[in-house]
C-alpha cells in the first residue's frame, strides 16, 4: 500500500492552489505544496486531507503557532510533522510565527 504524504512550503507569492507537484514513488505519493502563509497553508492542508493524504510534513518555517494551525485544520487521523530550523534561511531567517 502507497502511502499519500503531503509537504506545506511556505513561499512569497505562492499560491497553493496552483503552485503543486506530485512525487510518485513505489512507496510513496508526495504531494509537495507552495502556501504564501499559515491561513493559505491551513487551505492547503484541508484540500490534502480531502485529496486522502494521511501525513502531512510542514517545512521548516512553520513554527510552533503554525504548526498549531495545521494540527487545528485537519481531523486527528492526518499525522502532522515538522521540518525544525531554528531561523529559516527561506524567510528572512525568521520563524513564521513572527512573519504570519
Amino acid at each position: 500500500m502507497v502511502l499519500k504524504a503531503g509537504f506545506i512550503f511556505l513561499a512569497p507569492g505562492a499560491d497553493y492552489k496552483k503552485d503543486h507537484q506530485i512525487v510518485e514513488t513505489p512507496g510513496v505519493e508526495l504531494h509537495a505544496v507552495g502556501a504564501v502563509d499559515y491561513d493559505d497553508a491551513v487551505k492547503a492542508a484541508k484540500q490534502l486531507e480531502e485529496d486522502g493524504i494521511k501525513a502531512i510534513e510542514l517545512c521548516g518555517g512553520f513554527g510552533i503557532i503554525g504548526t498549531a494551525k495545521i494540527k487545528e485544520a485537519v481531523s486527528k487521523d492526518i499525522a502532522v510533522g515538522v521540518v525544525r530550523f531554528d531561523n529559516h534561511p527561506g524567510l528572512k531567517f525568521k520563524s513564521g510565527d513572527e512573519l504570519f
